[in-house]
């Protein structure tokens, strides 16, 4: 089963992928944490990667393209994946559909984590970050157990500068005109299922499993 989570900051795209990696038994592949990987270990992609990084300048879709094509050619890959994060523009899908069939795949189930304004400004302004391992926090629906200190590694955690309720709004903004085509393409092949992503996480997740069967 391939499937992939399409939904606007916020909508816990991060949180499902996660959690239903576990339940399906399937990679979870984030290109977030693809593109911090091949940075961190320095490989060739990293390092083009890291001089657009360093020029603040956005990852080429070619770019990140490679480091995928790379990702779902391993072993762990050929039961399925969740992939969390791309697309997210029709330029991205279609990339994404191409590389697939190169690699006798194709995408089964495309989820779209549809969540208010309302709530995703709850969840993010109130979201917290460990500054070493990345773990995510909520202030008041996952706080720590000791105040902004990771209970995982024992690292401080800070609030995102775009995770600011103005910013956010921005971002919806930029996500609503790109995500628009995204969707409907999924739709148009009969692949895109609609969840009301802001009910609880559990729910969520026990929705999308059902779809995946």
């Amino acid at each position: 089963m391939k499937i992939v989570l399409l939904g606007p900051p916020g909508a816990g795209k991060g949180t499902q992928a996660k959690e239903l990696a576990k339940r399906l038994k399937l990679a979870h592949i984030s290109t977030g944490d693809l593109l911090r990987q091949n940075v961190s270990k320095d490989t060739a992609l990293g390092k083009e990667a890291q001089g657009y990084m360093n020029k603040g300048a956005l990852v080429p879709d070619e770019l990140v393209s490679k480091m995928l094509i790379e990702r779902i050619t391993r072993a762990d890959v050929k039961d399925g994946f969740i992939l969390d994060g791309f697309p997210r523009t029709i330029a991205q899908a279609e990339t994404l559909d191409a590389m697939l069939r190169d690699n006798k795949m194709m995408i089964d189930l495309a989820v779209y984590l549809d969540s208010t304004e309302k709530v995703i400004i709850q969840r993010l302004s109130g979201r917290l970050v460990c500054s070493k391992c990345g773990a995510n926090f909520h202030i008041t629906n996952m706080p720590p157990k000791i105040n902004m200190v990771c209970d995982g590694c024992g690292s401080s955690l800070y609030q995102r500068s775009d995770d600011k309720e103005e910013t956010i709004r921005r971002r919806l903004d930029v996500y609503k005109k790109e995500s628009a085509p995204v969707i409907q393409y999924y739709e148009a092949k009969g692949k895109l299922e609609r969840i009301n992503a802001d009910l609880d996480a559990g729910v969520v997740l026990d929705e999308i499993i059902r779809l995946a069967k």
